[in-house]
């Protein structure tokens, strides 16, 4: 039964809400070290909470969750290399804001935004549960699959004008994914008979390696050369500057948090397709669409209230029916089950008072991440001050045991290694990075849930009704179909407008 008083004793233990700062800060640093994730820092932290009692051990967990999703902004915006994959989109606007003398002011935007998503993300946690909870449970085979087919059209966004070139990166990106294991046969592919590329290339070492790598040989000029490394200023009121320039573009904010929440309960989608579609449906929505890539709040605000609001999201139907809407929550579902909590109706009754506790835990935990945010932005922003050869020899660091750390795999580098000789190759040839990361993150999701429809239509007798006919699968298709006719229409009117 349900008793606000446990609850309020709860929150204000000065035990607990030590413990949740801690983590938080944790979470902050996770993030913000390119390689090394929100999932990553919820297995390091698990063994800590089996002393605490368990809605403690929720929040603890929880608020790494929030903090690393945050944190993750701070290396994109500053040295154009996302501290985690969600953050990935955050560089398109963050570094070439930073780069024009406005690094402080694009940072305060992704704190606030990622505040405003985490609790956008929590109220929907609260209060939608039981619906959205629903929706999961239809999320099936060819869902997956035509979610991946229309969060592929986002590449015309990500390409810079040159659509070919952009498809030609997602390719090679969908090709790398191609490596390892047949995801529903078992058949190794491309893995030249080496057991360390049976279980494919790792995304988050590929990531780090397309992002960090490229920057850090970007560093390498000669002398008098500009410098690739973004300026930091301080801005006179630039809090309340940036706030009230928030407000009035709150409706990004509501694109992104809707998208994030949608996108976060769906099994298997998580934080990294999600931040594109936000990204995607803010630059159709808005005015000036040809602004995006060239360092714009709105490029900033959508993929940092997104990835946030996943968070929420993705514990929906985990808490309900037991089911992770990421990898995060994957962990942390193991976590509740450590602790003799069973997702499901039972949890919301027998348990309430842990539920809720937690859930109203987070909105703490968001408004901790908010001051601590600007105390770790001053931190990671004496980085800058480091000399080019020292802050390449850094970063290179960082990146080489981020990727060495995630599985203790020397291949892991390996991968990062050749990833980042790619990504410097296509930079250099004007290709751009973004639809390559694109491709390797979509690509086995896209393939799994390709072949799993394919098989169970022919287990039913009608493999395009599988495939066409289901209702959720129906909606996406005409998303794919709307956002492909206007990538269309749109780069026509461009070519229309450079002749004339």
């Amino acid at each position: 039964m349900l008793d606000f008083g446990v609850i309020l004793s709860n929150l204000s233990d000065p035990l607990t809400l030590l413990l949740m700062m801690g983590s938080a800060s944790f979470g902050i640093i996770m993030g913000a070290i390119p390689g090394l994730s929100g999932t990553l820092g919820i297995a390091l932290l698990l063994p800590f909470t089996f002393s605490v009692e368990p809605h403690q051990a929720l929040l603890m967990l929880g608020s790494v969750y929030c903090g690393s999703e945050y944190g993750g902004s701070i290396p994109a915006i500053l040295i154009n290399t996302p501290g985690t994959a969600a953050a990935l989109c955050t560089t398109f606007d963050g570094h070439p804001m930073a780069l024009r003398g406005e690094a402080q002011k694009a940072l305060l935007t992704a704190l606030i935004a990622s505040i405003f998503g985490g609790l956008f993300g929590v109220a929907a946690l609260l209060f939608l549960s039981g619906p959205l909870a629903d929706v999961s449970m239809s999320f099936g085979a060819a869902e997956q699959f035509w979610l991946c087919v229309f969060a592929l059209t986002i590449i015309a966004s990500l390409s810079s004008g040159n659509i070919l070139k952009g498809l030609l990166g997602a390719l090679l990106g969908l090709l790398l994914s191609c490596v390892g294991m047949d995801p529903v046969t078992g058949m190794p592919r491309f893995t030249f008979n080496t057991m360390e590329l049976m279980g494919g290339i790792n995304v988050v070492p590929a990531l780090i390696g397309l992002f960090a790598i490229p920057q850090a040989l970007m560093l390498l000029r000669a002398a008098g050369a500009t410098s690739a490394m973004a300026p930091y200023v301080k801005m006179p009121n630039v809090v309340w500057n940036t706030l009230r320039d928030f407000c009035k573009r709150i409706w990004v904010a509501g694109v992104g948090g809707v998208v994030g929440v949608i996108v976060g309960i769906m099994p298997g989608a998580g934080g990294n397709i999600a931040t594109f579609v936000a990204y995607n449906e803010a630059k159709r929505f808005s005015k000036h669409p040809e602004k995006f890539g060239t360092g714009i709040m709105e490029g900033i605000m959508a993929p940092e209230v997104c990835n946030n609001a996943v968070v929420g999201g993705a514990q929906i139907p985990m808490l309900t029916l037991g089911i992770p809407g990421s990898a995060p929550a994957a962990v942390m579902l193991g976590a509740l089950m450590t602790h003799g909590l069973k997702p499901g109706f039972n949890l919301f009754t027998e348990q309430a008072n842990i539920v809720y506790t937690y859930s109203i835990g987070l909105i703490l935990s968001n408004i901790m991440i908010l001051f601590l945010g600007l105390f770790f932005v001053r931190v990671f922003v004496q980085a800058l001050k480091i000399p080019a050869h020292y802050l390449l020899v850094s970063i290179m660091t960082m990146g080489v045991v981020g990727a060495y750390s995630i599985n203790s795999s020397a291949m892991d580098v390996l991968s990062m290694l050749g990833c980042g000789i790619i990504g410097y190759v296509l930079i250099k040839g004007k290709f751009g990075v973004a639809p390559m990361a694109l491709g390797l993150i979509l690509g086995s999701t896209l393939e799994e849930g390709f072949k799993l429809s394919l098989h169970l239509g022919q287990a039913e007798g009608d493999v395009v009704g599988y495939f066409f006919s289901r209702p959720a699968s129906l909606v996406l298709i005409g998303l794919t179909l709307l956002s492909t006719g206007y990538s269309v229409w749109k780069e026509i009117s461009a070519r229309k407008s450079a002749k004339e």
